[in-house]
């Protein structure tokens, strides 16, 4: 009797073993070039500048050269296109500088495989250096806000100003289970298949989350975050970034943040909800806060105009120096 349950066993173990691979086999998407990618969402201005060995980062820089320098920080699988809107409105007047972190967009992996919040800092202090930017506006949304405010604190004498734009960093308040794609991340053989399997439903159901006006969801938005997803490497890169997420209380850092801050939010967000901006006002000395309503995660792609107002009064401030910041460069 044990012998036939065992045997039972292995037969249904071996089933199951032999389903997987079958769906890995007919939904396995593949990577896509990096030539093919480059050519579809690369721009003229696309730079692709080696930071360290192995190590190469997709860079715009654009606008007037002399001007103000505006420093652009996008989110968690996002990438430069998230600031399309706030660039081409911006650029007539500053000098204004995106990148994609490591393991997003055009960048790719890195040897290191260390996709932190501290490592991303370190990205960013590497490409202001490369720019020669001594002292910039640095503005950040969700992931790159949190990335934003963590440089702010450790390189106050390099930011004239901050702007957080529906910003990540407030420990998640008595949360014991981590989301989904967290616990694939960390979890062996889901880990495997989930770099492979990547269908398009995923990601179309996905993007809107972070949009109130789904309408701005469009199908070439939707292939973008895709494909560049697809880039090689991309995709195991972000399941080590999850797996190596864990919630920290740094908010202390905050307090070093003298710059003139703003806190700016979309009410519907149901990412990061606003009530993340007052805790952000809490620790900042130097802060004003701005709701947008009927906003959701990404006001510079969902409400271009109406978020950037308060960004363009505190740019013109820093621009004509009346800020008590000196000006940026």
């Amino acid at each position: 009797m044990a012998l036939r349950i065992g045997r039972l066993a292995l037969i249904m173990v071996g089933a199951l073993v032999a389903l997987l691979l079958v769906l890995w086999a007919v939904f396995r998407v593949p990577d896509i070039p990096v030539a093919t990618l480059r050519a579809k969402y690369g721009s003229p201005a696309s730079q692709y500048v080696a930071l360290a060995p192995g190590t190469v980062v997709h860079l715009r820089d654009e606008g007037v050269r002399d001007g103000v320098a505006v420093v652009l920080l996008h989110g968690s699988n996002a990438s430069v296109h998230t600031w399309e809107p706030w660039v081409a409105r911006l650029k007539s007047r500053y000098r204004v500088i995106s990148f994609d972190f490591p393991g997003h967009g055009l960048s790719g992996p890195v040897p290191s495989r260390d996709y932190s919040t501290a490592a991303y800092v370190g990205v960013t202090q590497a490409v202001v250096d490369h720019l020669g930017l001594k002292r910039f506006i640095l503005a950040g949304n969700s992931m790159g806000g949190g990335v934003a405010w963590h440089y702010a604190a450790l390189h106050p004498e390099r930011v004239a100003a901050l702007v957080l734009v529906d910003a990540a960093g407030q420990p998640d308040p008595g949360s014991s289970s981590p989301p989904l794609g967290f616990r694939i991340a960390r979890t062996p053989g889901l880990r495997d298949i989930a770099a492979s399997i990547t269908p398009r439903w995923l990601i179309s159901q996905s993007i809107p989350a972070a949009f109130t006006d789904k309408s701005r969801v469009t199908p070439a938005m939707i292939d973008r975050y895709w494909e560049l997803l697809r880039y090689p490497g991309n995709r195991a890169a972000t399941l080590d970034r999850f797996a190596g997420y864990h919630s920290v209380d740094d908010g202390a850092l905050l307090a070093r943040i003298t710059a003139p801050t703003l806190i700016l939010w979309g009410r519907d967000d149901q990412l990061i909800p606003a009530a993340s901006a007052a805790w952000f006002a809490q620790g900042l000395p130097n802060a004003r806060v701005v709701i947008l309503d009927h906003v959701g995660h990404v006001p510079m792609e969902e409400a271009p105009d109406r978020a950037l107002a308060p960004v363009t009064a505190l740019l013109e401030g820093i621009a004509g120096g009346s800020s008590s910041s000196p000006p940026a460069r």
